[in-house]
């Protein structure tokens, strides 16, 4: 086998693994999402603002 061929199959087993490791992840990450509900935003009442009253 030719010092380009063993290259080129190195790069290509390199891309295959990595391939499946991030199809693994995101296939793990997307079965144990949780879905998030939102809750509505209640309206904050401002507080008062009080100013100092020492003269």
């Amino acid at each position: 086998m030719s010092l380009t061929m063993t290259i080129v199959m190195l790069i290509a087993g390199w891309l295959a693994v990595a391939t499946a490791m991030l199809w693994g992840v995101l296939r793990i990450a997307r079965r144990h999402h949780h879905p998030v509900q939102t809750t509505p935003v209640d309206k904050v009442d401002k507080h008062r603002v009080r100013h100092a009253t020492a003269h």
